[in-house]
């Protein structure tokens, strides 16, 4: 609980001060109003602050009132602070810097107030009212601002607006596409379930296409719209397709539009000229499009440890993807591979694969070389794929490698399995941004480029971030320096799958 002193609203109209008046002594920058919240911070580190600023001429207020320009806090989280600070009905509140302890601490090395820049904001939460059915929520529109819980409470709405974005992203529109994603992303946040319409009111991203899918799910505990998507022969070929490992959307349509409708009209058709992937994908499709469990992804995680560290001993390496963000399951393993030795990724990769197919494990390779130039930054367009050098694998995993065994039937006998695996490496000074954008989810990093463009006027991918205002790129070693630039409060992977 915050039990700092508020002063009362009524304010004393403010005198010009007389000709030999006494002034506070040593003030040196009249302009500037610090408050020290006390919260997280302590009464004996906020007093030898207090005293530390006001030696180097700051003037610290001991009361929080609307004289104060600079609210400073040690206190990380960001929620809890501004249900305070909006309880404490500021007048002046919007105007008013609220901001880290960074900030402090950057003034008090300069000995002047240094100007305010986004890594220094706490962000401001929108508490929204209390919801029927749930608690006190605070539901921003950017899945960056909000953490989803380990368990998704509305998964019946979730799944039927997956259905619908998927409907519309084989009809490659793209508006109700997204907005059915960003409406399910918001859902998966929510620490309640949705039991009545009323309980949605004020959420954001919810349109009436979406409201009106609950409230037929709510009434009837199905959506006739999904189902009759589900049935449709277009929709469930193109599904059937585009599971192949290197079938898109695309090919899968032009496939359906010849009559194609299962896998042995494709690979009977003899126009049919599948490329090396879709070869691959056909051939190993029973195994690549079973879920790959924890223990397994753990297990290939030491198999590319070990590669790694036999080519270099200094290597980086990181799992990420769906398993960093704490998930039982996924389609397939993703790693960032790197090195401190600036260069030396670009050819890592390669020796990599190598090592991987003397082991007898590689059945694939896809191995795109580094198109990286960082003087063609900052990229003003959007680009799905970043410019690292990557591969995508399929290897070998034995049983004996996992940990209580494969995830098989228990038909399959082989001891083994095929998996797939991606490697990206980028630059060691590129590693916070490549693992942030590698982690995922595919929405959350949609919106955090979006907040970065619209409420920061930044650009942000797995490259760089970079300050349009100041027009200067914003280094980072960790993810934390980056939500820090955007002023934002660190989000851990496992509360991002949006």
């Amino acid at each position: 609980m915050f039990h700092t002193p508020i002063a009362p609203r009524v304010r004393k109209r403010s005198r010009p001060v007389e000709a030999g008046a006494p002034r506070r002594e040593g003030v040196k920058f009249e302009d500037v109003r610090l408050y020290l919240v006390e919260r997280k911070m302590g009464c004996s580190r906020r007093s030898f602050l207090t005293q530390l600023a006001r030696s180097k001429g700051f003037i610290v207020e001991d009361i929080l009132s609307d004289v104060v320009t600079h609210i400073v806090s040690e206190d990380t989280e960001a929620s809890s602070l501004w249900t305070w600070l909006k309880g404490c009905e500021l007048k002046n509140l919007p105007s008013v810097h609220v901001l880290d302890i960074s900030w402090f601490t950057d003034s008090m090395r300069e000995g002047r107030p240094v100007a305010v820049e986004t890594r220094h904001l706490i962000q401001v939460c929108d508490i929204l009212p209390t919801f029927p059915g749930g608690p006190t929520a605070t539901v921003s529109q950017y899945a960056c601002q909000r953490r989803t819980t380990t368990e998704n409470n509305n998964k019946i709405f979730t799944e039927a607006f997956e259905v619908l974005a998927e409907s519309y992203e084989f009809n490659e529109i793209e508006g109700p596409c997204l907005a059915f994603r960003r409406a399910g992303s918001v859902l998966k946040s929510l620490t309640f379930e949705v039991r009545s319409l009323g309980d949605t009111q004020d959420l954001p991203c919810l349109g009436e296409h979406t409201k009106e899918l609950i409230e037929e799910i709510l009434r009837y505990g199905r959506s006739f719209e999904v189902e009759k998507i589900l049935s449709d022969e277009r929709y469930q070929t193109l599904k059937l397709f585009t599971s192949v490992f290197g079938v898109g959307p695309k090919t899968a349509e032009k496939w359906y539009r010849r009559g194609l409708r299962s896998f042995s009209d494709v690979l009977t058709e003899p126009s049919i000229q599948l490329n090396r992937m879709q070869q691959t994908g056909f051939l190993h499709y029973e195994d690549i499009s079973r879920a790959v469990s924890k223990a397994e992804a753990r297990a290939l995680g030491n198999i590319i440890d070990e590669a790694v560290h036999a080519i270099t001993l200094d290597a980086v390496i990181s799992l990420t993807g769906g398993f960093r963000r704490g998930k039982e399951f996924g389609h397939d393993v993703d790693f960032i591979v790197t090195t401190p030795e600036l260069g030396r990724e670009r050819s890592l990769l390669p020796d990599v694969t190598d090592r991987l197919e003397q082991q007898g494990i590689l059945l694939y390779c896809d191995y795109q070389a580094s198109t990286f130039d960082m003087s063609k930054l900052p990229c003003h367009r959007f680009e799905a794929m970043d410019h690292f050098a990557k591969c995508f694998l399929i290897l070998r995993l034995e049983a004996s490698k996992v940990e209580g065994g494969l995830n098989s039937t228990e038909e399959d006998s082989r001891g083994w399995r095929a998996v797939r695996v991606d490697l990206v490496s980028p630059p060691m000074d590129r590693y916070a941004f490549a693992l942030l954008g590698w982690t995922g989810s595919r929405q959350f990093e949609r919106d955090l480029r979006r907040f970065a463009r619209l409420e920061r006027r930044m650009l942000l991918d797995n490259h760089i971030l970079y300050d349009k205002t100041k027009k200067e790129f914003l280094a980072a070693t960790t993810e934390k320096d980056i939500f820090a630039h955007l002023g934002l409060e660190y989000i851990e992977p496992w509360q991002r799958n949006a």
